[in-house]
């Protein structure tokens, strides 16, 4: 499994970069990240402007910058493929609670045949992260960018999506949570941090 990290939004809503906002004392950038250490490939897809710090991960930019998470799809899938056919674990800097265990069940459900492995939130809407996308999927989001498409859920239409109640995977439901705002930090800032990097 290929580890991906987009980190190259512009916490418009947030207010100040997020990902060097801290959680905990650690930055949500390495937060994130630490779920994800035991991958053997791992990709933090930034802007080459932002000089981010990340020990173990190669830093690339989108190869279509501005154009949303689609295009950061599109990159970690075509980064990917040079390791083989495989599958990609794909999240943003502002999920910061996830653990090794979310991957892990998140994998069970991968099969012949499946394209994508995301979940629904409690009100039964698509959640395309965190979520493992297959390689086999980076021609079909290269022309969905080329038609125009932005959106990372546009992607979860279609056969081979698999789609998972998060109430049903039996974690806790902080592992969840996101910090698209300065006022989320702060409320997840009360939960357990168990993917936080030990310093």
């Amino acid at each position: 499994m290929t580890a991906a990290l987009l980190a190259g939004g512009q916490s418009r809503r947030f207010g100040s970069d997020k990902a060097l906002a801290r959680l905990g004392g650690v930055t949500l950038l390495e937060c994130s990240a630490a779920s994800l250490e035991g991958a053997p490939h791992r990709l933090l897809i930034a802007p080459p402007e932002r000089s981010y710090q990340l020990p173990g991960w190669i830093t690339e930019p989108e190869d279509r910058q501005g154009e949303g998470p689609l295009a950061g799809l599109e990159k970690a899938l075509t980064w990917a493929e040079q390791f083989g056919s495989g599958w990609v674990a794909l999240t943003g800097v502002d999920y910061p609670l996830l653990t090794p265990a979310v991957w892990a069940t998140l994998f069970l459900h991968v099969g012949e045949g499946r394209l994508a492995v995301a979940t629904l939130d409690a009100a039964g809407h698509p959640q395309p992260l965190p979520a493992l996308y297959h390689t086999a999927l980076r021609p079909e989001v290269t022309a969905a960018l080329d038609r125009g498409e932005r959106r990372l859920r546009a992607v979860l239409q279609g056969p081979g999506r698999i789609l998972l109640s998060r109430d049903a995977l039996g974690l806790s439901s902080h592992v969840w949570e996101d910090a698209d705002t300065a006022a989320d930090l702060e409320r997840l800032a009360r939960f357990p941090q168990a993917s936080v990097p030990e310093r």
